[in-house]
């Protein structure tokens, strides 16, 4: 039997699959959309049974050649670029794709374990999973928030575990071929090494500079909750993925930094020297910035996963090491 994972040449796919690996696991369906080729690398080091293009996994599905063949699907893939404008494509790709894997997953009783988004919360300041604190900015984040919505009315009458892990922002290896939607914390990586400096937004909303907030989360620990989930197919509903914290992107720099260079300097210090710098707010973002979030865990911890989530300061030097490793 086939473990699915879509979306498993990105980011967050790829860790998946390497972890399934870890746990003794290769009968695995990998599938993604390879237009992107720089994601190729994602796979290279990891154990596969086949691989197929998402088009032909649905039209597989579609056409029955599947039924009886997957143990379970990990569904990672999706448009998630927070700035694409053409609607149709994300909705189409979002929403439209989801829904049909959750129909054929439901009519032949196989656990879907998906990828939602923090971006359903929008400028709001409460983040517990109720439809009341949802308020889309942008169509990546309808399409999310849209799929959510479709399970919901359908919880109660699922004949097999539907789980949605509402990511925020995560962070670590493997997100290279993102470009300008990789983690800050990559680019803080990459400005650094390129500039001897990070360039950090001034004040917004009310934060002063670089002191918006956000729940930064290391990819390893949202791949842990997922496979948690596998292992708990009694569960399912829609939980918060991050690790409860709001911490500042100064915060995020700093770590950068102080793991690159092997020192411990405080924010006011780098600022001073010239290591953190701040830029004026893009217009493009008024209105459509998420200023603060930070996942309230409740539902999740009393559906009992006990699991610990990384700050930002180990996290994120982790991360350094491995990009450092890569660069030798």
């Amino acid at each position: 039997m086939l473990t699915v994972v879509t979306g498993a040449a990105g980011f967050i796919g790829s860790r998946l699959v390497a972890a399934l690996n870890h746990a003794g696991m290769s009968e695995i369906l990998a599938v993604d959309n390879l237009q992107n080729g720089a994601k190729v690398p994602n796979l290279a080091g990891v154990e596969i049974d086949d691989y197929l293009d998402k088009r032909e996994f649905l039209a597989q599905l579609e056409s029955g050649r599947l039924d009886g063949s997957i143990e379970a699907v990990l569904h990672q893939g999706a448009c998630s670029d927070t700035m694409e404008s053409d609607g149709r494509y994300v909705m189409e790709n979002n929403y439209a794709y989801s829904k049909a894997l959750f129909d054929w997953c439901q009519d032949e009783e196989v656990p879907l374990i998906y990828a939602s988004s923090a971006a359903v919360y929008g400028p709001g300041r409460e983040f517990g999973e109720t439809r009341q604190n949802e308020d889309p900015l942008n169509v990546y984040a309808y399409s999310k928030f849209l799929f959510d919505q479709y399970v919901r009315k359908r919880l109660a009458g699922a004949r097999a575990q539907v789980a949605g892990l509402r990511y925020f922002n995560v962070y670590g290896p493997n997100e290279a071929h993102k470009g300008r939607m990789a983690s800050v914390a990559l680019h803080a990586f990459d400005q650094f090494r390129a500039e001897g400096r990070v360039k950090l937004f001034v004040g917004s909303d009310g934060y002063g500079d670089g002191e918006q907030r956000r729940d930064f989360v290391h990819v390893d620990d949202v791949v842990s909750v997922n496979l948690w989930l596998l292992e708990n197919r009694d569960i399912s509903g829609i939980y918060n993925c991050g690790t409860g914290r709001a911490q500042t992107f100064n915060e995020i720099a700093a770590a950068v930094i102080n793991a690159v260079n092997g020192s411990a300097l405080s924010i006011e210090e780098l600022a001073q020297k010239g290591m953190i710098e701040y830029i004026p707010f893009p217009q493009a973002l008024v209105g459509k910035y998420q200023s603060y979030t930070q996942a309230d865990l409740a539902r999740l911890r009393e559906a009992g996963y006990e699991g610990a989530f990384r700050p930002v300061a180990q996290g994120v030097a982790d991360y350094v090491r491995e990009l450092l490793k890569g660069s030798l």
